[in-house]
């Protein structure tokens, strides 16, 4: 069996075809433009771009292979929550289902999270060891930093209990900042650890928290000192790196020290990030997705889909 996932995030237009047969995926997606020194995107700009270029995607992909599937999946909301809304998913949502009652294919629905989550998992060649069991999953990106608590859901897929996160910015906010600063385009992830991998420094420190819960409005603030003081950009990139990952670190601690020995899954784009992902994978014994499924992407969706209609 074969299924289509679409996501619209607030950062990427995605697409993607889960074949269950021998486990593949195929992936098409395509950034949101962001004008120079902008830090992002209003809701009303990302569903004008999503609009003008999921078309797009969706040919790329069925340039690479037969537009056949059997189920249709698709992010409908940013997180399992009473009020999670975007309006950026209405596209995604309606072009789904569009496709659904044009081809009588079954479609369903999931949150942007979960399929953070399972795209995770997928790609780190757990999902069938851990679809069933409890863990503790971390989705951190530009629009979420969160550390929650899965378990298996018969409606959801994953339901989700938010243990520790952000008590300000996400993450993500915090690195595109410091880059939009020093002038690199956003988003600015892939710069800042092209810089950061040029300094000579290793930066550690205690980061501020609350029961899992960690302030990362500091992160920004100590770059604008540094910038403003002429420190070199490859040393401001490293800090920035270096501060999230003793946040997500303590995250990390506080979880295992309170849920126990669980599986640790990371997801997100920052958990991308080469810098961030080595020196977690030196602490701790998490699983992490590939760059292409821990950004964001639509194959968590496709593959949830396919589990939801084998199995319905």
């Amino acid at each position: 069996m074969r299924s289509l996932g679409i996501d619209t995030s607030n950062y990427t237009t995605s697409v993607a075809l889960y074949d269950s047969e021998n486990g593949s995926v195929i992936q098409t997606k395509k950034l949101l433009p962001v004008k120079n020194g902008e830090k992002g995107l209003r809701q009303s700009d990302a569903v004008f771009h999503h609009t003008s270029q999921l078309y797009v995607v969706i040919e790329e992909l069925f340039s690479k292979t037969e537009p056949d599937f059997s189920f249709i999946g698709f992010s409908d909301r940013p997180r399992n929550a009473q009020g999670s809304y975007m309006p950026c998913f209405n596209v995604g949502v309606n072009v789904a289902r569009s496709l659904a009652a044009s081809f009588n294919k079954p479609a369903f629905g999931f949150s942007h999270q979960c399929n953070h989550i399972a795209a995770a998992l997928y790609s780190s060649g757990h999902f069938n060891d851990l679809k069933n069991e409890k863990f503790i999953a971390f989705h951190i990106s530009g629009g979420t930093t969160e550390m929650l608590l899965a378990t298996p859901d018969k409606d959801k897929f994953f339901s989700v209990e938010i243990i520790g996160g952000t008590l300000d910015l996400n993450a993500g906010q915090a690195i595109d900042r410091a880059g939009v600063m020093m002038g690199f385009d956003f988003p600015c992830g892939k710069q800042i650890e092209i810089d950061a991998e040029q300094s000579n420094n290793d930066y550690s420190f205690k980061v501020y928290s609350e029961n899992g819960f960690f302030s990362f409005s500091g992160i920004e603030n100590k770059c604008k000192k540094m910038f403003d003081n002429k420190e070199n950009y490859f040393d401001i990139s490293k800090f920035c790196l270096d501060y999230v990952f003793c946040a997500v670190a303590g995250m990390t601690e506080f979880a295992l020290n309170k849920y126990g020995n669980l599986p640790l899954v990371y997801s997100g784009g920052v958990m991308s990030n080469t810098i961030i992902k080595n020196k977690l994978s030196s602490r701790f014994n998490g699983l992490f997705a590939k760059p292409a499924f821990s950004c964001d992407n639509a194959a968590g969706v496709a593959i949830m889909a396919c589990e939801r209609g084998l199995h319905t």
